[in-house]
């Protein structure tokens, strides 16, 4: 079984920037493509982004392409998400998640929360004046 833990969160001022991070433990997935999400209170999970293994593509959801970036580190076991030009309504928790099919990603499934089958707990980030 995989434990996912993330950290990194808090506050941040509009255009400032926050590195999450999210460790992994137990029955490590590093073969699987791992992904970022958020949620806002009163809204559905939102897709940010997802990381494959190795020497494959990396996928954004459109609202953060240019300011956010996903790695991983397989030696640490830890998945990592930096996050620029931070925006208020970007307030939200953010999850880090396993997605349940290793090797080549498909776009076609990949903002789908049903995909990903190991959740966090979350970290909070409050963007704000």
């Amino acid at each position: 079984q995989v434990q996912l833990v993330e950290s990194g969160g808090g506050e941040a001022r509009p255009g400032g920037s926050l590195r999450l991070s999210c460790a992994a433990s137990g029955r490590v997935p590093m073969s699987y493509p791992m992904g970022w999400f958020r949620q806002a209170p009163g809204k559905e999970r939102e897709f940010v982004a997802i990381i494959p293994t190795i020497s494959q593509t990396t996928y954004y959801g459109d609202s953060v392409k240019g300011r956010f970036t996903v790695s991983r580190d397989n030696a640490r076991k830890t998945l990592y998400l930096e996050m620029n030009n931070l925006k208020p309504e970007e307030t939200a928790l953010y999850y880090c998640a396993k997605f349940k099919t290793p090797g080549v990603i498909d776009p076609l499934r990949i903002a789908d929360p049903e995909q990903y089958d190991a959740w966090g707990q979350g970290t909070q980030v409050t963007v704000s004046a």
